[in-house]
């Protein structure tokens, strides 16, 4: 990807990177280890983003 983008896809991408964190702690402990893992996690390596 170029250095320079513009700032509505970097907005995207980050938004991307921010979305793309596991399910905190005490959200396991508040519904009793129902959501051990986040139904929409993202491999950079597997599936791509649209641009």
């Amino acid at each position: 990807m170029t250095r320079n983008k513009p700032s509505a896809m970097k907005a995207r991408l980050m938004k991307a990177v921010k979305q793309n964190r596991r399910v905190p702690a005490w959200v396991m402990m508040r519904t009793n280890r129902n959501f051990l893992r986040h139904p929409k996690r993202r491999n950079w390596r597997t599936s791509r983003l649209k641009k």
